[in-house]
């Protein structure tokens, strides 16, 4: 038998040396420490980036809601006060004094399209455009649940009102909200009040409450009514929404923040739309009720695209990782510089990084001297670690910077929706809320108090015969006299139109009686080029122990300028 021959001896592998092992464990160290800080420090950036994204989106409909929920109690209130003054209905609904009345609500009041009184059988007696006069609204829902109760209805179409008056610049049909309120008269319901207000105000409110980065941003604010219906959609691009069904959207937190931000207050969350596949970060306020009648159970939406809304987040994780891997590139190449350290170095070294991934209050790379190279690669450590935490602070400070720049803008449009744009002054919205500061001083005090409503004498006829921009002018003289008159502690704001409002603290009736008469003559002997003499009529009242707030003040005081109006104008009346 052949003999066979002997199995070559299999070669036995290289080991590598020191340094090449000291230089792939080290450098892989390096790296994964570099890359793991890098990790962390992006994704707790990018977590604080998508909270301020989310609580941004918050703000914006929250404000919006609130603004909205303001305006529909204050139409509200005016009707109910309106058909609750015993002296407007005492020579009965179709009296001759109640169409100016009227004629100057609507005008005076934006997108005001119908204001009307009906007696109790529905048969329209006055109304400010003469389009319903003498018809039957007996069956409208206004009439009969304002026959009872104040009423606010919700957005509907009005086809009979709609074709007399011009369409919406939207494009859209025209539709109304009702007010109605019942008229009563010695405790006796004789009619309703009602008021239709044209949609297009909900379209101007939100367009003018938008950021002005809401287009850059792709911010879109949308409004759907107590059933999730969809009532709003911003440049009358409702009808493809409701082709597709779309209702009030879900939401759920973004991945970042996770299931436990759901009971974060201020965020938005995510949430698919019918329009598009990618979801949007969602935010859903609901109208803060102020009265049961004004509370319609709407919702205001605010949505952008995910991708816009994180885009911020999105890049801060790809710089952090972009940056950790250029630091562990360089660490991994100071390492196989550094093969001959001693092994005390490494142990030091390797000690120092894990502290630092595991986030030890104080951890340090230590610098050490053994050789140059240990000495390098330690400083190259320790730079790293500060660039990094200066990357965070710098982020922090850019978050910082945001959330300043956010609360100024809120600050601005809180300004925005308080002052009168024309005349510099209070608007209604300013007004009352200096006028429950007042009211809450002077009873806490037992302090006197006093309110001087005040009407431009035939403004129509200065618009009409001169333009609007002289009116303009007039209103705009007119406050500046009554600011130059006025004391620093007393109010004064524009209710609108040609209607201002004077509230004197500390100030009794006979005070008040002398300032007003004074500020008549100051108007009439200061004459307005080119109209000539303008003259007001003023009408005033005191706050009296017993009333528990300021509306029945102010209830004679309008009252009180009625009369002054009626006996003549020019002139300043008080009802005590």
């Amino acid at each position: 038998m052949t003999p066979r021959p002997p199995i070559p001896p299999v070669p036995a592998r290289r080991p590598w040396s020191l340094r090449t092992q000291i230089a792939v464990v080290f450098g892989s160290l390096v790296s994964v420490v570099a890359l793991l800080l890098s990790l962390a420090f992006g994704e707790l950036l990018k977590l604080r980036a998508q909270h301020e994204a989310a609580a941004a989106l918050h703000m914006v409909g929250h404000n919006a809601a609130k603004v909205m929920a303001e305006e529909l109690f204050e139409r509200s209130r005016l009707v109910q006060v309106l058909a609750s003054s015993q002296d407007l209905w005492d020579k009965g609904l179709g009296a001759q004094d109640l169409l100016p009345l009227l004629q100057r609500m609507h005008t005076s009041r934006p997108y005001s399209r119908w204001i009307g009184v009906a007696d109790v059988h529905g048969i329209v007696q006055t109304d400010s455009n003469h389009m319903f006069s003498g018809q039957d609204v007996s069956a409208a829902p206004w009439f009969q649940a304002g026959i009872k109760d104040p009423y606010v209805g919700d957005v509907h179409e009005l086809p009979a009102l709609a074709e007399r008056i011009a369409p919406s610049p939207s494009g859209e049909a025209q539709r109304f909200l009702d007010f109605a309120a019942p008229i009563e008269r010695n405790g006796e319901t004789v009619g309703v009040l009602g008021l239709h207000l044209s949609w297009d105000w909900a379209r101007d409110t939100l367009e003018g409450l938008r950021p002005t980065y809401a287009d850059h941003a792709q911010i879109e604010l949308f409004v759907f009514n107590r059933e999730g219906r969809m009532i709003y959609a911003p440049g009358g691009r409702i009808a493809p929404f409701v082709a597709l069904d779309q209702r009030l959207p879900e939401t759920e937190p973004p991945p970042a923040l996770g299931r436990d931000s759901l009971t974060v207050p201020g965020l938005a969350g995510l949430a698919h739309w019918a329009d598009a596949q990618p979801q949007f970060l969602t935010a859903v306020t609901r109208l803060p009720a102020r009265n049961l009648a004004s509370d319609l159970g709407w919702y205001v939406v605010v949505r952008q695209p995910t991708a816009t809304a994180f885009a911020g987040a999105d890049s801060i994780v790809s710089r952090a990782l972009a940056g950790g891997l250029v630091a562990a590139l360089l660490s991994a190449l100071i390492a196989s510089l550094a093969a001959r350290r001693l092994s005390e170095d490494l142990n030091s070294l390797s000690r120092a990084a894990l502290h630092i991934e595991a986030g030890t209050p104080g951890a340090v790379v230590p610098l050490t001297h053994s050789t140059r190279e240990v000495q390098r690669l330690s400083s190259t450590l320790g730079h790293m670690t500060r660039r990094l935490l200066e990357m965070n602070e710098a982020m922090e400070e850019v978050v910082r910077q945001r959330t300043l720049e956010l609360r100024y803008a809120n600050q601005e449009l809180e300004r925005l929706a308080s002052s009168d744009p024309l005349t510099g002054l209070l608007n209604r919205r300013g007004f009352d809320a200096r006028l429950a500061q007042a009211l809450a001083l002077a009873q806490r005090s037992s302090l006197p108090m006093s309110v001087i409503t005040i009407d431009v004498d035939h403004f129509k006829q200065v618009n009409d015969t001169h333009g609007h921009e002289i009116g303009d002018q007039v209103l705009r003289s007119l406050a500046q006299q009554l600011r130059s008159r006025l004391r620093a502690s007393d109010v004064v704001a524009r209710l609108g139109g040609e209607e201002f409002i004077v509230l004197l603290p500390e100030t009794t009736l006979a005070q008040a009686q002398q300032l007003a008469e004074e500020l008549v003559r100051a108007v009439r002997d200061q004459p307005q080029d080119p109209v000539g003499s303008v003259t007001v009529s003023a009408g005033l009242s005191a706050l009296r122990p017993g009333d528990a707030d300021a509306c029945a003040m102010l209830r004679r005081s309008d009252e009180a300028l009625y009369a002054a109006k009626t006996a003549g104008r020019n002139r300043a009346l008080a009802q005590p």
